[in-house]
């Protein structure tokens, strides 16, 4: 999922989490956001083994590496680049090279050791993370006493990144009407999906194959080693918190602290993930509508307008543009799409602070017909600059989504049908979401992972941290992957938004921040608002 501060631009996790098409969720298959079918019952009944404790003879030259860090042109920061097996499988059939950034720790205090921080995705850089957050926002006292590192997931960023679309041609792929009225625009929507997932197998048919969660959490394994720790201590926010997980079942032994904040439950199906996101995304937009009709500026109604009639208002502008898109005044001529203006509003679901933002363009947009502000609210969402350029985020959010678990749906007609139980999660987003959730079917490549509980069982104390409002990663996840650890410890942030560790809680960060520093984990069940 991605997990994101938008638009400020300081992330704490990557677009949504699951692999959709234009967003950023899972894949799977189910029946409704509240009753699991008996093939996800099976599945959540499974649990990911842990991997031998000894290293395997084969691996052993990749856990002996040694970090030859250099500067890297972000002052205070070095970087370093170690190396993987491609495939674990076969250790000599090659290499994938991992870019790793480190910032020392400043003190005093004495050295804790290293702290891995990812901010979700997945696709998003853990590097550029550090480098613009991480490394200098974090609590002062944390950044004294460990190093902080960051190392971009294989197929990520500087990670020997997977690539898909050209500039004109990403373009062209966010315009695409993921709300289809006929078999044409459907159709339509089927070739987009094709031709970025042909775009992503002729340009890394290999790798592709391999750039699934357990291998970049055995990744981490290797970068812990090189690091010289005996355990890994680390904060993964959104889909990074899927990606601690995942290490935490592997290799229990070795987990030192562990936060995972705005938290992933990895035993449920795709389908299931995207559905119960979407009712995230409709609950965070019932906050966002309560607080708008109470300002004087409000486009979406007054005082006495419900949410669901400020949802009715939006859906009919998204309509309206679905018809007849707004002007702009984009340098490449762009203008405002129902996609386009779609994804500008949920890129403000993520942060209560965007809501002014959100609540300005879209009066603009409404009311003066200019298009600019959601426009530039969806390119931070997609991370497009000026340049018209696209980081790789939505190429790896999708590569890694649709490798870790099956399609959530195989086809057109699937989706129809699952129309009416979107559209109840969310009556606004519902219908985007639903067919965004097709994008895996047309895969190069046939998915490695499934849905699994993680238990990680002899596990020291793992915070796991939940939203109430998160439209994310919804809080009954951070529930749900609390149930399975074995040694996880339910810390909940009563509140709105995405993630909640450095988001204004002082209540949160204090928590957090006394188990990074004194290894005191908080009681199981703390709630903070």
């Amino acid at each position: 999922m991605h997990s994101r501060r938008t638009p400020r631009g300081t992330r704490t996790g990557a677009t949504l989490l699951a692999a959709v098409a234009l967003l950023a969720a899972g894949c799977s298959s189910g029946s409704s956001a509240s009753t699991a079918s008996s093939a996800e019952e099976e599945a959540a009944a499974a649990a990911l083994a842990p991997l031998p404790r000894s290293t395997p003879a084969a691996l052993t030259r990749y856990y002996e590496q040694k970090p030859a860090w250099r500067d890297c042109g972000a002052p205070g920061f070095q970087c370093a680049t170690l190396n993987a097996p491609l495939d674990y499988a076969e250790p000599a059939a090659g290499d994938v090279r991992l870019a790793v950034a480190r910032k020392k720790a400043t003190g005093p205090g004495k050295r804790l050791g290293s702290l891995l921080v990812n901010p979700g995705g997945p696709g998003g850089s853990a590097v550029g993370y550090l480098q613009g957050y991480a490394g200098i926002g974090y609590p002062a006292a944390v950044r004294a006493r460990y190093d902080m590192i960051a190392v971009d997931p294989r197929g990520v960023a500087r990670s020997e990144p997977v690539e898909c679309l050209d500039g004109p041609e990403m373009d062209a792929y966010t315009t695409t009407d993921v709300t289809p009225d006929d078999a044409k625009e459907s159709e339509a929507l089927v070739a987009a999906y094709k031709k970025f997932a042909e775009g992503c197998g002729a340009d890394a048919p290999k790798l592709l194959r391999h750039v699934s969660t357990v291998e970049a959490a055995r990744d981490m394994d290797i970068v812990r080693a090189a690091l010289g720790d005996k355990k890994l201590h680390y904060v993964g926010a959104s889909y990074g918190t899927f990606l601690g997980a995942t290490y935490a079942g592997l290799f229990p032994k070795r987990v030192g602290r562990l936060v995972l904040d705005g938290a992933m439950d990895p035993s449920l199906p795709a389908r299931r993930l995207n559905l119960e996101q979407t009712e995230g995304f409709g609950t965070a937009f019932t906050a966002f509508a309560k607080d708008c009709v109470r300002q004087s500026d409000c486009p979406l109604g007054d005082a006495g307008t419900t949410p669901g009639q400020a949802g009715r208002n939006l859906k009919a502008f998204f309509d309206d543009l679905d018809a007849r898109p707004l002007p702009t005044g984009d340098a490449d001529g762009r203008r405002l799409t129902e996609s386009l203006a779609t994804m500008g509003v949920i890129a403000a679901m993520y942060d209560e602070a965007a809501w002014q933002q959100l609540r300005e363009s879209l009066t603009a947009a409404m009311r003066e017909n200019d298009g600019a502000g959601l426009l530039f609210l969806s390119d931070s969402y997609f991370e497009r600059n000026a340049e018209g350029e696209y980081a790789n985020l939505m190429f790896a959010n999708a590569a890694v989504n649709c490798l870790d678990l099956p399609p959530a749906f195989a086809s057109p007609d699937q989706v129809r049908t699952a129309l009416p139980d979107f559209q109840k999660a969310s009556p606004v987003f519902g219908e985007g979401l639903a067919w965004a959730s097709l994008i895996c079917a047309y895969w190069p490549v046939a998915a490695t992972g499934e849905a699994r509980r993680i238990e990680a069982k002899g596990a020291a104390p793992i915070v796991v941290v939940g939203t109430t409002r998160d439209p994310a990663t919804p809080y009954r996840w951070a529930e749900g992957l609390a149930g399975q650890l074995s040694s996880a410890r339910l810390l909940t942030y009563d509140g709105d938004g995405h993630t909640a560790y450095g988001r204004g809680s002082a209540c949160i960060d204090s928590a957090i921040n006394t188990y990074l520093l004194a290894d005191t984990p908080p009681k199981h069940g703390k709630r903070c608002s």
